[in-house]
């Protein structure tokens, strides 16, 4: 698998950022209303990933972008967005890879602490994270467009 930096309106991108959309109806009866605008994810306050099988075919997303403090976000938060498999690329750690680029490029950014927002319809997400060292924030600290919803989970890790 390759892992290349892109855009998020690059037409793969588009692609399948219209799949993960299609799997969160499937999992919570509506796509992820989010605001999300491409330049969010230009560096140097954001970057967004695409991975690609061997045939160039386009399997995964992921993307963070840069935060100061309010709504529940830190100063130096770095926020992932748009972490996505397509169903016949996953179970083989190309997710992990993904998370751990965003990792990577977030802290030589000088971005402090990572975060994310996802739900409990999408367990597989929630083991990925908590292996990979982010810890469950309290109610009372959960950030982004979905933080009043009960069903949201907020993570964090220290970068």
């Amino acid at each position: 698998m390759n892992i290349v930096p892109g855009r998020f309106d690059h037409p793969d991108a588009r692609k399948l950022n219209d799949l993960v959309q299609a799997e969160y109806v499937e999992r919570y009866g509506e796509g992820d209303l989010t605001p999300l605008d491409p330049a969010m994810f230009d560096p140097p306050s954001g970057l967004f990933l695409l991975a690609y099988d061997p045939a160039r075919r386009p399997v995964g997303t992921g993307a963070w972008r840069a935060h100061g403090a309010g709504n529940g976000y830190e100063e130096g938060d770095a926020e992932i967005k748009r972490m996505f498999v397509v169903r016949e690329a996953r179970g083989r750690g190309l997710a992990r890879r993904i998370l751990a680029r965003l990792e990577e490029t977030a802290r030589e950014a000088g971005r402090i602490r990572m975060v994310l927002e996802t739900g409990v319809a999408q367990p597989e997400a929630i083991a990925l994270y908590e292996s990979s060292g982010y810890e469950l924030l309290p109610v009372e600290r959960k950030f982004g467009y979905y933080r009043e919803y009960p069903n949201s989970r907020c993570f964090a890790k220290p970068l």
